[in-house]
């Protein structure tokens, strides 16, 4: 629904008077109850964290953690303003006020000063026991002797009191926490804030304190299990080395390993070397027992000479080696040598080809590959015992290697627990000497009263009654369904609005004098111009169709229909037209100037079938009794009747009845060509006049809305 913003003015113009005298009565009234209200005295403390002041870090470039920072004075705003910390500073108020009634911040009340000083006295030691023993302050403490819950509401000191004038707050980027209290007593202020800001830095240092005391003992004491578990590891693995002779035992068996390698490629090339040293003797000695002539020469004597020294030879190498190289040995065996040597070089004088050479040659070699051989194999025993020994070394290292490992790593593995220890330890140490240093920057101080809120509490007054008022006529006009502008009843109606017609002010019914009338101020000037131009709609459409018969009928009673069927009668006589008016009687006569007027009965008419027309307009009255038309006359009848009155009359205007008389409405319209529908302005269309207007927009003569009645809105 579209708000009518001219409805809403018209109804702020209509309730002015209340609009007006609401918020001045309003005004008055707060007035008269701020005027004692007392004056209020605030008191701020400010505590310094060290949260975010580099100046009081030990570690100047330590970074901070803003989101972890903001969360830490969230936690000390909350501690604040827990119970344990409001009471103790009621326990501080109420011990104040009843040691020092003379410095008192407020008045006694009427349950204490009835009591004498020792029972004062008495109430005054529960409740330093209580601060000193850090209790709360509950119901249960109104079980005792005295009620010392209701004794500190009463002295309005309670928990809920005090925490509704107490702010803790913390301004954005600030290392300050500030500590905010009102009251009357501008002495109070600042004592609340001092005292609630010394007893939070005492108590929650004592917190830390305890706490960092409790964590401090739990880590040394996790810190010592450690150590101990790390020291039973590396004993293990130490007894273990010891007792079984190992150092290191991956560069010993790698030592051994390489050592293994080397005796068997030193192995390997002795056999080799056996191998080969074999195969020439085997050689040399056939060559020596075979029948070659460049070996066995004709001077046998002499090789047998050669022979036998070379036996000689051959024994003495045996003796050299088998006892261990001796130099003596070396001396005989040079000695040989060097008679086989002459032996056969006299040999070679004896022939052309000495054979004594070739033998002495293969010989020499022989021995020499004999003496190679017997080395090799004297060092494959040698080397066959070291490997053997290596082996066995390289052996036993092998079980020891899956045990050394597991007690390695659980050394290990206790070593790195310990140290994870140590760190956590040192960290707590560190953290316990860098952590809060709480400080009171600025002691809460007494000052001035705050500016009191009168002014706005009566403004605020005044302009909400205002604003209240203006949404009550707003209201008003929103919830109000009547129908006040064309465009709704075209909207509601489904039909068109072919005119609008002004409602006249007062009680002027006469059609002479409206239209007769030439005052200055136009009193009718506009009425008379509506009716002038609905007279044009329904010429034109009646003359376009070739209609005379136009009823006019309305929604309900009362939208005006009889006086606008007057009018409109009155406004086609002007233009010379022949009208005859079929309407309700009125109680003031269309005009009394004779020629322009004449009254008849329709009931008469219908039975005489006769008139007189020698006036423009003619009138006939409908019956009084409201009977059916049915009933005086068929149809038939009736429309030979309305045919008579078509030739003798350029518009028949009927005065239909109105929609809501369903019985009477749908005769006359049976016999009407065409017709317009009367809604009055500001009226309401309910669902029983739903099927009304269907039916009426419906007819085939029907032309539309005129909205009657209507209302200027200034």
């Amino acid at each position: 629904m579209v708000m009518d913003f001219k409805l809403f003015l018209h109804r702020i113009f209509r309730f002015k008077w209340l609009i007006i005298l609401l918020p001045v009565l309003a005004i008055i009234i707060s007035f008269l109850l701020v005027k004692n209200i007392p004056r209020k005295y605030e008191s701020v403390a400010q505590i310094s964290t060290g949260l975010l002041d580099p100046s009081k870090k030990v570690i100047s470039n330590e970074t901070v953690d803003f989101f972890a920072v903001n969360q830490q004075f969230a936690n000390l705003v909350e501690k604040f303003t827990m119970k344990r910390m409001i009471n103790l500073l009621t326990y501080r108020l109420v011990i104040h006020d009843l040691t020092d009634q003379k410095s008192a911040f407020k008045r006694l009340p009427e349950s204490l000063s009835a009591k004498s000083s020792t029972e004062l006295a008495e109430i005054t030691a529960l409740f330093e026991k209580k601060l000193n023993s850090n209790a709360l302050l509950t119901l249960d403490d109104d079980k005792g002797r005295y009620k010392l819950f209701t004794i500190a509401e009463d002295m309005g000191y309670g928990e809920e009191q005090l925490r509704d004038d107490l702010e803790v707050s913390h301004a954005a980027n600030s290392d300050l926490l500030s500590v905010i209290f009102t009251s009357g007593n501008p002495a109070l202020s600042a004592f609340t804030v001092n005292t609630l800001s010394t007893e939070f830095i005492s108590s929650y240092s004592n917190d830390v304190s305890n706490n960092q005391n409790s964590s401090a003992k739990i880590l040394d004491s996790m810190l010592l299990s450690k150590k101990n578990a790390m020291d039973a590891k590396n004993n293990l693995l130490s007894n273990f080395k010891r007792t079984k002779g190992v150092l290191n035992l991956d560069e010993q068996s790698a030592t051994v390993y390489n050592q293994i390698s080397q005796y068997e490629a030193q192995r390997a090339e002795a056999m080799r070397v056996i191998q080969s040293n074999a195969g020439g003797v085997a050689t040399i000695e056939s060559k020596l027992g075979g029948s070659d002539r460049y070996i066995n020469g004709s001077s046998r004597a002499s090789n047998r000479e050669i022979v036998d020294l070379k036996r000689q030879l051959q024994v003495a190498n045996n003796l050299y080696i088998d006892g261990g190289f001796k130099p003596a040995m070396q001396k005989k065996i040079d000695s040989l040598n060097r008679l086989i040597s002459n032996k056969s070089s006299a040999n070679m004088d004896e022939n052309i080809v000495d054979t004594r050479v070739s033998k002495q040659d293969l010989v020499q070699q022989k021995v020499g590959l004999e003496v190679s051989l017997q080395q090799a194999r004297s060092s494959i025993r040698t080397l066959d015992g070291q490997l053997r020994i290596l082996r066995a070394r390289y052996s036993s290292m092998v079980p020891f290697d899956a045990d050394i490992q597991n007690y390695q790593r659980d050394a290990e593995l206790a070593t790195k627990d310990y140290m994870l220890a140590l760190d956590r330890f040192n960290a707590a140490k560190t953290d316990q000497k860098l952590g809060l240093n709480l400080e009171i920057e600025q002691l809460g101080l007494p000052g001035n009263p705050k500016p009191t809120k009168k002014a706005l509490y009566i403004a605020g007054a005044g302009t909400g009654t205002f604003a209240l008022c203006i949404s009550f006529v707003l209201l008003l006009v929103v919830v109000d369904s009547a129908v006040r502008n064309q465009q709704t009843l075209e909207a509601i109606t489904e039909s068109p609005v072919i005119g609008n017609i002004n409602e006249i002010a007062g009680k002027e019914r006469t059609a002479r004098n409206i239209w007769g009338d030439k005052s200055a101020d136009g009193k009718y000037l506009v009425f008379k111009e509506q009716i002038r131009s609905l007279r044009f709609e329904i010429a034109s459409q009646m003359e376009s169709s070739g209609s005379k018969i136009l009823g006019i009928t309305s929604l309900g009673g009362g939208a005006g229909k009889t006086f606008l069927s007057h009018s409109l009668a009155y406004a086609f006589a002007l233009t010379g037209k022949k009208v005859l008016l079929i309407a309700d009687e009125q109680q003031q006569p269309l005009s009394n100037e004779t020629g322009l007027i004449s009254n008849l009965s329709f009931q008469s008419f219908l039975i005489k079938k006769e008139f007189h027309t020698e006036d423009l307009i003619t009138v006939m009255n409908k019956s009084v009794e409201r009977n059916s038309l049915l009933e005086i006359q068929n149809v038939g009848n009736l429309k030979d009747g309305f045919e008579v009155l078509k030739k003798e009359f350029d518009y028949v205007i009927i005065d239909v009845n109105s929609l809501r008389e369903v019985n009477i409405s749908k005769e006359w319209l049976l016999f009407t060509e065409r017709n317009i529908a009367l809604f009055e302005y500001g009226g309401k269309i309910g669902e029983a006049d739903r099927p009304l207007i269907r039916y009426i927009r419906e007819q085939p003569g029907f032309m539309g809305w005129v909205f009657n009645k209507v209302t200027n809105v200034k």
